[in-house]
């Protein structure tokens, strides 16, 4: 599996922006499918952002527009670029990358709390 580690979350007011950060251990101009999910509590991990098939993003409904997934192959890192953040974006957000002909990897999570 590819190692990720997700950097960035915090507590941020309601309104206001943050960027996530997912450090890869491979190369990720190689790795086809990467970006981001979320789970809220009590509540299934969710889609948030993602690089498919390298360069199409897909992006969920409720955070199109507010959300911009980007990356630095240089640094073999994906960033979510997250911003007008509101109550319902708190959730512990995963960075998630798939090799060809693989099955998904997934990071620890990094936590995100926006409060009023």
């Amino acid at each position: 599996q590819v190692h990720l580690v997700e950097s960035g979350g915090g507590l941020v007011e309601a309104g206001g922006s943050l960027r996530l950060s997912c450090a890869a251990s491979e190369t990720t101009s190689r790795i086809p499918d990467m970006g981001w999910y979320r789970q809220a509590p009590g509540k299934q991990r969710e889609l948030v952002a993602l690089f498919m098939n390298g360069d199409t993003t897909n992006y969920a409904d409720s955070v199109r527009g507010r959300f911009t997934i980007s990356r630095d192959n240089t640094k073999n890192t994906v960033y979510l670029q997250m911003s007008s953040l509101k109550i319902e974006d708190t959730a512990v957000y995963y960075c998630y990358a798939r090799r060809r002909l693989s099955s998904g990897s997934w990071g620890q999570g990094t936590q995100v709390t926006v409060s009023s």
